[in-house]
Parts: C-alpha cells; sequence; structure tokens
C-alpha cells in the first residue's frame, strides 16, 4: 500500500543546538535554517542482518553487500545496536529520531514490536519528538519510507505532515526495492527510509545463519546491487547521492531470537557509506573518536562511544546540509565522519 503526499515546499524553521554534556540526550531551540542541498540520502537498514553471513556468503554470495561495506565505502562490521532492546522497532524508531530508546531518559519510548499498538512516538515520549524527516520537510526536502513490515505506519502516524511518501508492502522486498527504484529515476525524495526485512522473516523461521537464512541475505544483496546500479545510472543521482547502510540487530545462530541484548549476535551490525565523496575506508578510521567495542557492549557512559545504528538521523541530515534532530542523542554533534 502506498500512500502518497507533496506538499508546497516551504523555508523551515529549524535548529540551533544548545546541547547537554554526554551521556543524557541533548536540548534544541528551533531557528532559522538553510535549504537542504543537492543532495539525497537512501538510509537501508537490512532488517536481522547479522555480520557473520557477509563473511559465509563471501564476496561471491553477496557482492554487494561486501562492496559498499567492505570494498568501496566506508564501513564497519562492529557497530552497535540500541543499548535497552535488540528488536526492530525500538532500533529503526532511534534511526529516524537519533535517540535512545528509555523515555525516562531522554528516549523515544517505543518499546512495543507489533503493529498491535497504534500509539504514535509522541504519545510512548510523552512529549513532541522531532525527527529526520521532519527536519528534513522543514528544511525544504522531500522524505519516503518504503518498508516491508506493517509494524512501520509508525513513522507516518507519528509525523504525517512529514512522510511524503509511504510504501509498505508486507514481506515483499522486491516490490518495495522497485517502488523505490522506480522514483529515484523520475523523482526521488531528498532523503528515503528503505526497510527490508527479508533475513529477520527467514531468521525467525528457520533459525539464523541456516541455509535458507543465508539464501535470503543473498537475495537481498542482490536487491541493494539493484539500488546501487539505480544510483549509478542515473546521471541527476550518481554524482549527488549517499546510501546509508546498517541493521536494527543481528541475530543468534542455530535459534530464532534476537532479543537478547547482551548477546554479541544480536548486538553487534554493521554500519556504512557508499556513493558520492564516500572514500575507500574503514569507518572507525575514518572516525578515530569513535572507539572500536571489540566483542564488548560499552553502556551509555563510555567515552568514546562506538558508532551506533542510531546515529543514521544525523549523519543523514549532515550530508544534506541540515542540523541535528533536536534532543537527539547519537551524533548530535554531526561529527560522525562519512567523507
Amino acid at each position: 500500500m502506498t500512500h502518497l503526499r507533496r506538499p508546497a515546499v516551504v523555508l523551515a524553521a529549524a535548529l540551533a543546538a544548545s546541547f547537554l554534556a554526554a551521556p543524557g540526550p541533548a536540548t534544541a531551540d528551533r531557528a532559522d535554517t538553510a535549504r537542504v542541498n543537492e543532495k539525497h540520502v537512501i538510509a537501508i537498514s537490512v532488517d536481522g542482518l547479522n555480520p557473520r553471513a557477509l563473511n559465509r556468503l563471501g564476496r561471491t554470495g553477496a557482492p554487494n553487500l561486501n562492496r559498499l561495506i567492505r570494498d568501496e565505502g566506508a564501513g564497519t562490521v562492529n557497530a552497535r545496536t540500541q543499548l535497552e532492546m535488540t528488536l526492530t522497532l525500538p532500533n529503526h524508531t532511534s534511526m529516524v529520531t537519533g535517540r535512545r530508546i528509555k523515555a525516562s531518559k531522554g528516549g523515544h519510548g517505543v518499546t512495543w514490536n507489533d503493529d498491535t499498538v497504534t500509539k504514535t512516538v509522541q504519545q510512548a515520549a510523552g512529549h513532541e519528538v522531532d525527527s529526520v524527516f521532519t527536519q528534513v520537510h522543514e528544511a525544504g526536502g522531500t522524505t519516503a519510507v518504503y518498508a516491508t513490515k506493517s509494524k512501520f505506519w509508525l513513522f507516518e502516524r507519528s509525523w504525517p505532515k512529514a512522510v511524503d511518501k509511504n510504501v509498505i508492502q508486507v514481506e515483499k522486498n522486491a516490490a518495495v526495492v522497485k517502488a523505490l527504484r522506480s522514483d529515484l529515476a523520475s523523482d526521488p525524495a531528498t532523503f528515503s527510509f528503505v526497510h527490508l526485512g527479508r533475513p529477520d522473516q527467514i531468521g525467525h523461521r528457520d533459525g539464523w545463519m541456516t541455509p535458507t537464512y543465508l539464501k535470503a541475505v543473498a537475495q537481498v544483496d542482490k536487491l541493494v546491487g539493484s539500488i546501487m546500479a539505480q544510483v549509478e545510472s542515473t546521471p541527476s543521482l550518481r554524482n549527488n547521492t549517499v546510501i546509508v547502510l546498517t541493521s536494527d540487530h543481528g541475530g543468534i545462530p542455530g535459534t530464532r531470537n534476537h532479543g537478547i541484548r547482551t548477546n554479541r549476535e544480536d548486538y553487534r551490525v554493521a554500519f556504512a557509506f557508499w556513493g558520492a565523496g564516500v572514500p575507500h575506508a574503514d569507518l572507525y578510521a575514518l572516525n578515530p573518536d569513535r572507539a572500536k567495542p571489540g566483542r564488548t557492549r560499552p553502556g551509555f557512559g563510555a567515552s568514546p562511544q562506538p558508532i551506533r545504528n542510531g546515529e543514521i538521523a544525523n549523519v543523514s541530515l549532515d550530508i544534506l546540509g541540515i542540523g541535528p534532530v533536536p534532543d537527539s542523542l547519537w551524533d548530535r554533534d554531526q561529527d560522525l565522519a562519512w567523507k
């Protein structure tokens, strides 16, 4: 199902930041901001991608993910999820808000993981919550969501005036990517958020790292490759588009589970940039102020922090020339280097 909204483009008030010291969330007041620049960002979340799958499949079985993360882009396979939970909707909400999960600590408050709860993010947090969608929209850009789970209606429900296009095709990864590629060729959004859920679906059904799970990762690899090819073949995109890729969680090999937040198989995820201006680099080498976590699970008080999936929102805004999401935590200083 697709919802489409194309409002008039307006110059918006946005941000002047006055931040608290870590680990608490930032505070920010709206102020004048520049319009979005000429760039486009495509944020891709591969739901349930255990980085082990990239090694198991290799460059033959997963050529595009390896190309994006290891061979051409700036990437790592040792980023971290949110601390509080390794579940899909809480982590994706952190990706688009830049907030931690726990509402009493300045988080977004989304702790459920299905579509039976009809609350908004604002209701979960108990106050107004902005997002990458609101910031792009207020700076004169457009936004789109392409997702394969019905629970992602949460985003349009929470920011109805800021999500311009919402394509949700449950468990239809190829259809979602087809819709995205069509839009990229004709009318690309400034910021596109893409959720590909096939690995998670099969992991829950058959187990993580099973042959069918690896096949699912290989299928998604082809879809990611088709997105990369669309960017490269579209003259208006190839020199000004950046893909940012991460995951909401991994999954424990041999189980149908990813909810153990203290298990490295669950909390270790990939994070990578690919596209215009992005160098081939190890992402931690590009960001010496971030700590390689090894096998550990650093807490909120750790300094420096590892790279986390919740940095998607503010680094995407940085690429687009926009300030951070108000009251966000992850990459609130927009100092995660991507070029």
